[in-house]
């Protein structure tokens, strides 16, 4: 029999251990507090995409239950935990003015984590494109350039204060 056992030591001082997800995966909500559809909601929502109809839009309703999921980790002990901005819950039209009750949601969820010894680590990006720009071309519109930069220009200011790591994609 293998043992399969691992120790943290064992991996090297530097190594950062976390627990990560994806907005999509977790958050729910899909169409509260203002936020657009994102290419997930909309290919999750069509009928015969999926098998039985599953979809993401309660997931394990991590926009309601931040608090109890976060309190959970910190009894775990882990210092870090990774999780994805939903930038159609950011950005309604994908581009404009930042959704105030988003921005409210992820400085919540943000400021809980590093209440409770956890260190939040952002990905930008993890495949929920608002389905908005999907629309005008989505990746293969260069225009997505500008859509981006505006997009994670808005998440360094109203959360650059306090989160340290950031994931492009």
């Amino acid at each position: 029999m293998w043992d399969l056992s691992i120790e943290a030591r064992s991996l090297g001082a530097d190594f950062i251990w976390g627990v990560s997800s994806a907005a999509y995966q977790t958050e729910g909500a899909w169409n509260k507090d203002g936020k657009g559809p994102s290419i997930w909601d909309v290919f999750a929502n069509t009928p015969g995409k999926i098998l039985n109809g599953e979809n993401g839009n309660v997931a394990t309703d991590f926009y309601h239950r931040y608090t109890t999921d976060i309190i959970i980790l910190s009894h775990l002990q882990i210092p870090n935990f990774r999780f994805s901005i939903s930038w159609s819950r950011l950005k309604l039209q994908g581009t404009g003015p930042a959704n105030i009750a988003g921005v409210d949601f992820y400085n919540r969820v943000i400021d809980f984590c590093l209440e409770m010894g956890i260190e939040p680590w952002v990905t930008l990006y993890h495949w929920d494109l608002p389905y908005c720009l999907e629309k005008r071309g989505g990746w293969t519109n260069r225009d997505i350039i500008g859509w981006y930069t505006d997009y994670v220009a808005d998440c360094v200011l109203h959360f650059g204060d306090r989160v340290k790591y950031w994931m492009v994609l």
